[in-house]
């Protein structure tokens, strides 16, 4: 049997992603486990939960018992199923996934399934004036992306003129799928979608076009806006993904590690998909090659995940990690390495919490 003999945070990504890496340290010398957890400027609040909390809690836990170690975590304490703790949760869980790997010698997405060993994402065009985002549309076609996740909804009334400009921009081929990040309400959704596609600019799917806790309003696009719906915030849990697909309020659902808890979480969501048949999309958040290659090891392992949005390492400045996925622009491979196949970090590349 192979425990948990401590849990530690190590170190911050020096390119201000407030990176926080987990690494989870057990009874055979030498072998552990790396995960990651990144919630903006709140590492620290992370790194709090991780050492404080989760830490007495798990060490001396046998590490193949995932499912009941994850289950400790999110059942005990006041607060459960938050932002910041669900970011912690995600980082151990990554570790223990890394380290079950590794005991087996196998990969983790050959565990998990290994439905591929190779994914295509797309790339994000930030939110700005239309003739910018024209600019940055067609760098990124220059780069060999041929699938954009176009954000919207800093002043409604411009976004469609937004998504014009870069349709013309990238022309017809290239599928341009859009992040209303929660702007818009229901009525306001529909017209806007419904006069991208009367201009012709064939729109792939919007990514929560209205506020999260808004099902009513999520149904109400999904019925009637001419342009698909993927549910993004509003699905934090299982449950909520449950939700979404029993009342029908978005085709497809958003799984991010970062927001569920996991691997571990992500795996279950992945199953309610594959029971409704609705398919997911793998995205990440501010995060870069540690967690995002977790998530890669999910969407070569599922094939149910369809769609990705894993560009976070690429929109990084530099790679300071070692092994993994090769992130390849548009192109991902993941590892065949044992566990999740990082090796470590690049020398001087890292900042030390405790420097």
């Amino acid at each position: 049997m192979v425990t948990i003999r401590d849990i530690k945070t190590i170190c911050t990504a020096p390119e201000g992603i407030n990176l926080l890496v987990v690494k989870v340290e057990t009874s055979e010398p030498g072998l552990y486990g790396l995960g990651c957890g990144t919630f903006a400027y709140r590492h620290l609040a992370v790194k709090l939960v991780v050492e404080e909390y989760l830490r007495p809690l798990l060490i001396g836990r046998d590490v193949s018992d995932i499912n009941d170690i994850w289950q400790l975590m999110h059942q005990n304490g006041y607060w459960r199923n938050g932002p910041i703790e669900n970011n912690a949760i995600s980082g151990v869980d990554m570790a223990l996934w890394d380290l079950l790997g590794q005991k087996y010698s196998a990969p983790v997405y050959r565990m998990l399934g290994g439905a591929r060993s190779n994914i295509v994402t797309d790339i994000t065009i930030s939110v700005n004036p239309p003739e910018e985002m024209a600019r940055d549309a067609r760098t990124a076609i220059q780069r060999g992306y041929d699938c954009l996740k176009v954000k919207v909804g800093i002043d409604p009334e411009l976004d469609v003129a937004r998504l014009a400009a870069v349709r013309e921009a990238v022309g017809k081929d290239v599928k341009l799928r859009i992040d209303a990040n929660q702007a818009w309400n229901a009525k306001q959704a529909v017209r806007i979608l419904d006069q991208m596609q009367e201009k012709g600019l064939d729109i792939e799917f919007v990514e929560q076009p209205v506020p999260a806790a808004d099902l009513e309003g999520m149904q109400y696009v999904t019925r009637h806006a001419s342009v698909p719906v993927l549910a993004d915030e509003s699905v934090f849990s299982p449950a909520d993904a449950l939700r979404i697909m029993q009342t029908g309020a978005a085709d497809f659902v958003n799984i991010k590690l970062m927001k569920c808890g996991g691997i571990t979480n992500a795996l279950r969501i992945a199953s309610a998909a594959e029971g409704y048949g609705v398919e997911g999309m793998i995205g990440c958040m501010l995060e870069a090659k540690i967690s995002v290659n977790a998530a890669v090891e999910l969407a070569c392992a599922k094939k149910i995940i369809t769609k990705v949005d894993l560009d976070g390492p690429v929109l990084c400045s530099e790679d300071h990690i070692l092994g993994g996925a090769v992130f390849d622009e548009k192109n991902i491979t993941v590892s065949d390495a044992p566990g999740m196949g990082i090796q470590g970090f690049v020398p001087g590349k890292v900042t030390h919490l405790d420097d």
